[in-house]
């Protein structure tokens, strides 16, 4: 059955299509309330709370960012130069049922000491991280349409036309026509050949080698483990 999609917004399409890579970022004053967080850290901290049976702390919060603020505001309690937050920061990772979501965490304190700010970036790690950042890649570089997009995100999950098409909900011949346009955007012939094509369209934005940092000692709450880092 064919999905009515033609009063949906082109933007609007390509934003379900395509998934929000990158990273997910919280601002939160020195006593937890929540200042500012944008969409894609809203993504993952849901992303977390699935994968801890929607457990939350102060009913917003996934656990493990709480915990994180925990060490950062103890941390601030010996730590109170802004300088010494110019080059360190506390991290930890969590693994949900998707990938791992790495937090990084650390403290904004202006020069006169007046405020404190807590900030916590969020990024997703792991295959599906790695899976989201090479279709982003390949939807940029071959110009493919929001709904070729999805094709090829089932089709790196190593899905048949037909399990494409209801998920879609879409005809099985439609499938195969997104098929032959995102064939001939890349310039291949078989499924095999487009999954390739697309993944080193995109490996080496995806495998792009991060900051190295140089850690500082680990400290392990409640089985996470959270690691002080120092800028290199």
């Amino acid at each position: 059955m064919e999905e009515n999609v033609a009063d949906v917004s082109i933007d609007h399409k390509k934003s379900m299509a395509v998934p929000h890579a990158g990273p997910g970022i919280m601002l939160l004053t020195a006593s937890m309330r929540l200042l500012y967080k944008d969409r894609r850290a809203g993504e993952l901290c849901q992303q977390i709370i699935r994968s801890q049976d929607g457990k939350t702390a102060n009913g917003v919060l996934p656990q493990a960012v709480v915990s994180l603020v925990h060490q950062i505001q103890k941390t601030l309690k010996v730590r109170t130069d802004s300088k010494d937050w110019e080059q360190i920061q506390l991290r930890c990772v969590v693994n949900t049922l998707q990938s791992s979501v790495l937090l990084c965490g650390t403290a904004l304190i202006d020069q006169t000491n007046a405020g404190k700010r807590i900030l916590i970036v969020m990024n997703e790690t792991g295959i599906s991280a790695w899976q989201d950042k090479v279709i982003v890649q390949a939807t940029e570089r071959f110009h493919l349409t929001a709904r070729e997009t999805m094709v090829v995100q089932h089709l790196l999950k190593g899905w048949t036309n037909k399990e494409i098409a209801n998920e879609m909900r879409l005809s099985e011949q439609t499938i195969k026509e997104h098929f032959k346009h995102i064939s001939e955007k890349t310039s291949t012939t078989t499924r095999t050949g487009t999954a390739m094509r697309i993944i080193h369209a995109g490996v080496h934005d995806a495998l792009a080698t991060p900051t190295p940092h140089v850690i500082v000692p680990t400290i392990t709450m409640r089985g996470m483990s959270i690691e002080l880092v120092a800028s290199a």
